[in-house]
């Protein structure tokens, strides 16, 4: 394997691993057990690093979201796992070189998910995908997830960075947002209309814009994922908290159908307690 620093991952990560994890065994068996007609599914990774990161909190080694999809059983009938470092690719295709089924893209995942990866993946075609979008901050197109909910044989875990949002764009005067910061958060949000979400003058005596909540925001987000990508399923947000209980990201979940949702929300309430 390719010798570099594994990603070390505190709490929440392995959380988040879990839930996929569990997630992604439920769907397998599902999809592998229907007939009629036959359905060919996909695990999609976007962001899918090196295959290990190591626990912040015992230092061992821990499956990445690619390993764990990797030893479903039943196995998804192929894999694409992605990741824009050199590095963290070459050691997954050692991971994948066994198996014909898997398939690694060197690459900006917002270019291969829609040149190479989701035309597999068509709802005529009797293919589906279960695609984890799991970036580390402000890196996601909306279009990937917009195609994605359009093609209605997709369905999405989603990562929304609120932290990275809280950082570097929702300035406590909208006027002093950068404008670097800015069209990044067009580009995760799709357009403009997260300005209203995050900011309002509603209650200010004065009339001046004043940051709305973490809360608020997402659910704007949530309400974008059913009504303008067409996911018809669409999670309440799981917040996952780092060890000082600050909201480091939202784990969404996006899917077309009602008994996705309901599975997933069974994960959530099991994991939550955890957080």
């Amino acid at each position: 394997m390719s010798t570099f620093e594994f990603d070390e991952i505190g709490p929440w990560s392995e959380i988040k691993l879990d839930i996929v994890r569990e997630y992604a065994q439920a769907y397998s068996q599902i999809l592998s057990a229907q007939t009629k007609p036959n359905l060919k599914h996909v695990y999609i990774d976007a962001f899918a690093g090196a295959g290990l990161h190591i626990s912040r909190s015992t230092k061992e080694f821990v499956l990445g979201s690619p390993l764990n999809a990797l030893n479903v059983n039943p196995p998804f009938c192929e894999y694409h796992f992605i990741d824009i470092n050199r590095a963290r690719s070459e050691a997954l295709q050692e991971v994948g070189r066994q198996q014909s089924n898997v398939f690694v893209h060197d690459g900006d995942c917002n270019k291969v998910l829609l040149e190479k990866v989701f035309p597999q993946v068509l709802y005529k075609n009797y293919r589906r995908g279960l695609c984890l979008l799991d970036p580390y901050g402000l890196h996601l197109d909306w279009q990937v997830i917009y195609t994605a909910g359009q093609m209605k044989s997709i369905e999405i875990f989603l990562n929304f960075p609120i932290m990275d949002m809280n950082m570097n764009v929702l300035k406590h005067d909208p006027d002093t947002v950068p404008l670097e910061q800015a069209e990044r958060m067009t580009r995760y949000w799709g357009d403009e209309s997260w300005k209203e979400a995050a900011y309002s003058s509603e209650g200010n005596l004065f009339g001046c814009l004043e940051k709305t909540t973490n809360e608020t925001l997402v659910e704007a987000f949530r309400g974008r994922l059913a009504k303008v990508a067409g996911f018809k399923h669409v999670s309440r947000p799981l917040a996952m908290r780092n060890s000082q209980k600050a909201v480091v990201y939202y784990l969404l979940f996006a899917s077309p159908k009602p008994v996705a949702e309901q599975i997933v929300k069974d994960i959530f309430k099991k994991h939550e307690t955890r957080l």
